[in-house]
């Protein structure tokens, strides 16, 4: 039968019998032949499309750069409806949870699936307190960093030492098996949990050349990394009760959010079977990128550079002309309000009560009613996200700039850590390895003869590298023997 034949009959459904409702017809024009896909959670296995081939025998595959509309696992962690504005952690509502839960509490949500009952709770609290101490030897290794080395740098590089201190532990090691014990894996969970709030009040101190304070057991998970980070000389401190509950907010905000870049970076290292300090090691690597986790940051200078409520219009005219950015507006997944926007917008208030109104949350509140009064933004569905009011708060709660990522890294572990737990349980955790497509040369014979006598086919500008002035200065020189 003609091709068209096919797709005439396809269409009138005259064929046989008809093909199962929840599947997929393809017909593939290049050869006639046609395919039925299974459809299942409204996707399709790309293996499905392996059988589907070219008339050279060549299999097709889907070509997706930045995974745009590719599911890459089955998860039970979190759920996201961009179009809807909703965010649901194990089921429950994130505006729920902000209201009614503490860290700890939506920590242990999130790892295990349900919630605590009181008992479970005050053992993981105790559990997770009682795994907050670092070895001394990360101590020195965080020492041995330059005062103005980025935060990030150093959370990431003492992430991935930290799993050298614990050999049996690691699979490489001990055995790709290691993991299949829960209690060595909760025990991984614990500790990278409990350490991260002690690594980055660890890094804070040493960076402003202050003296290192230890774990206080007998405080909460946020309390006591405020205790850490600001607790002088004093013998007995208690951090403000309001921040503390405004820091364990924002914690918690950011404790999920599905599989973005980081997230994904975890269940991509994970399926090596690397140890897990090494994968979230990479995953903290992921969100220092700036189009990641230093978003809030950029947003906080880019309110600076406007400068005051009166210059918005004319910054947002300049956005429209492509001369400048619009940080803090838009989401890969929201096309909505981000809900978590609407809570920390809420929560500033309660901080300023405490130390005072951010003067740039004129610029901010300014920003965000013209952009969403213009058809411009309206129209490309770009409303504020969880980063435009997040930097805003941590600069009035007196955190340096670039230390901002660092408190997106401590509560997203969480995250991090319920989907390695989630991956080495899935059946089909089987090691990523995608393709390409190959546009490079065709077969080549590697010339003989001297070097000297090729052809130049590569241009100089490739090749360029930066020199300083001293590096300009020292080759105007003459080297007279070595």
């Amino acid at each position: 039968m003609s091709r068209l034949g096919n797709l005439n009959n396809h269409v009138s459904g005259s064929t046989g019998s008809a093909p199962p409702s929840q599947s997929l017809t393809v017909i593939d024009n290049r050869t006639g032949k046609e395919y039925q896909l299974p459809i299942s959670d409204c996707t399709v296995k790309a293996t499905d499309l392996k059988q589907i081939k070219s008339a050279e025998g060549q299999i097709l595959r889907t070509y997706d750069p930045g995974y745009m509309n590719t599911c890459c696992c089955v998860s039970r962690i979190s759920y996201i409806d961009g179009d809807k504005g909703i965010l649901r952690y194990r089921g429950y509502p994130i505006e729920q949870i902000a209201e009614r839960a503490t860290f700890e509490e939506t920590a242990f949500l999130l790892l295990h699936g349900e919630l605590p009952t009181d008992s479970q709770l005050k053992e993981f609290n105790r559990s997770l307190m009682k795994h907050c101490h670092v070895h001394e030897d990360v101590k020195k290794f965080i020492s041995s960093f330059r005062h103005d080395a980025h935060p990030m740098a150093m959370f990431a590089a003492t992430m991935a030492v930290n799993g050298s201190l614990y050999p049996s532990s690691n699979p490489s090691i001990a055995g790709q098996d290691v993991y299949k014990d829960k209690a060595v894996r909760n025990e991984q969970i614990l500790r990278i949990l409990g350490q991260a709030p002690v690594i980055g009040a660890l890094i804070h101190r040493h960076r402003s050349g202050q003296t290192i304070n230890g774990p206080d057991e007998s405080l909460g998970y946020t309390e006591n990394f405020f205790n850490m980070m600001d607790k002088k000389g004093e013998v007995a401190y208690r951090p403000n009760p309001k921040l503390v509950h405004a820091l364990d907010v924002l914690f918690i905000l950011h404790q999920e959010h599905e599989l973005n870049c980081s997230t994904a970076a975890t269940r991509h290292l994970a399926s090596s079977g690397v140890d897990v300090y090494t994968a979230i090691a990479g995953a903290i690597g992921a969100l220092y990128g700036p189009r990641h986790g230093g978003a809030n940051e950029a947003v906080v200078r880019m309110l600076e550079t406007i400068g005051s409520k009166e210059e918005v219009p004319k910054f947002i005219e300049s956005v429209k002309k492509g001369e400048k950015k619009l940080m803090g507006f838009g989401h890969r997944v929201y096309k909505n309000y981000d809900p978590r926007a609407k809570l920390i917008r809420r929560l500033a208030d309660e901080v300023f009560d405490v130390v005072g109104r951010e003067p740039l949350v004129e610029v901010a509140m300014e920003l965000e009613r013209v952009a969403l009064s213009d058809e411009y933004f309206v129209k490309r569905k770009l409303y504020p996200n969880v980063d435009f009011y997040s930097g805003l708060i941590y600069k009035a709660l007196g955190f340096p700039t670039d230390f901002f990522p660092i408190l997106f890294v401590i509560p997203r572990i969480t995250g991090w850590l319920s989907h390695w737990n989630e991956f080495l349980d899935d059946p089909d955790n089987k090691i990523v390895r995608p393709f390409q497509v190959y546009k490079g040369s065709g077969l080549r014979n590697f010339p003989s003869g001297d070097l000297k006598y090729h052809p130049k086919l590569t241009p100089d500008e490739q090749l360029v590298l930066p020199f300083s002035a001293e590096v300009r200065r020292r080759e105007a020189g003459q080297i007279l023997y070595r």
